[in-house]
């Protein structure tokens, strides 16, 4: 039997909207509701305690709006605060970004030869995750062998809502961030926060061809789709997707735009206490 109930996202911003792009590409019948917590953004710079707080809060709306799953579409969320949403969301099935990410790098990384096959993974993230090294954690959990190396790029963020994202101000950042990713000649590059996606061309163009990109977004969807199971909804045409935010202005329709890809639906103004 279907369940009809929206599936609940959320997001320090709007760079989980390609968390919710992926979601609504995997499962279109679904009922989609997205949070930003736009007033609050980024949660990339902020303590261990200021995550888990406003994540609490944000989780505790979208349950007040019946959604039937909640998904974390928030690398630094997910990085610092995923145990502290699965127990606020009680009987409600959670997904964070980081696992389903790591587990789709190991698999690529599983699959290379020769010295490639010897290259640590590289994560690329913001500050936060870096630090809390969630993606290392949880790729030593199903490989406790395998090397990992963390590279921040706060820039990312800035640009990717500019529109800055193949221009040569996106290529100098690019180069230098990935220095140390070329130097360790690694071969499985992960995109640890959800802005990143929009770099990916140029990304892609500063490391050596064949690299391999990780976006954890589409790893994400296909989860969501696991953990439905018989309850997602697969027909009934269209689903409907409603995008909440916690502070609303033009500027933040046009970059919402950029990461849907097309023009933004109405932006509901809401309040985290």
């Amino acid at each position: 039997m279907t369940d009809d109930r929206p599936i609940g996202l959320f997001d320090s911003g709007v760079g989980g909207l390609t968390v919710l792009d992926a979601v609504a590409r995997r499962l279109p019948s679904e009922n989609l509701l997205y949070l930003g917590d736009t007033a609050r953004l980024p949660y990339g710079t902020k303590s261990v305690e200021t995550v888990r707080r406003y994540a609490r809060r944000a989780v505790s709306l979208l349950l007040s709006r019946g959604v039937k799953a909640l998904v974390v579409a928030c690398n630094t969320a997910s990085a610092l605060a995923l145990d502290t949403i699965v127990e606020e969301a009680g009987d409600i099935p959670v997904v964070g970004v980081v696992e389903p990410g790591a587990r789709a790098a190991l698999a690529l990384a599983r699959g290379l030869s020769g010295p490639a096959a010897e290259a640590p993974i590289a994560i690329l993230a913001t500050e936060a995750t870096v630090a809390s090294d969630a993606y290392g954690r949880a790729l030593r959990s199903l490989d406790p062998f395998r090397t990992v190396m963390n590279v921040a790029c706060p820039l990312f963020v800035p640009l990717a809502e500019e529109g800055w994202t193949e221009n040569e101000v996106a290529r100098a950042a690019a180069r230098l961030y990935l220095a140390p990713v070329v130097a360790a000649r690694a071969r499985v590059v992960v995109l640890g926060c959800t802005h990143y996606p929009l770099l990916s061309a140029t990304i892609s163009a500063t490391l050596p061809e064949g690299t391999l990109l990780i976006d954890s977004a589409a790893s994400t969807a296909v989860e969501v789709e696991i953990l439905l199971g018989r309850s997602a909804r697969r027909e009934g045409g269209s689903g409907e997707t409603h995008l909440l935010v916690t502070d609303a202005s033009e500027r933040l329709r046009r970059v919402a735009g950029r990461f849907l890809g097309r023009e933004a639906a109405a932006l509901e103004l809401v309040d985290l206490p």
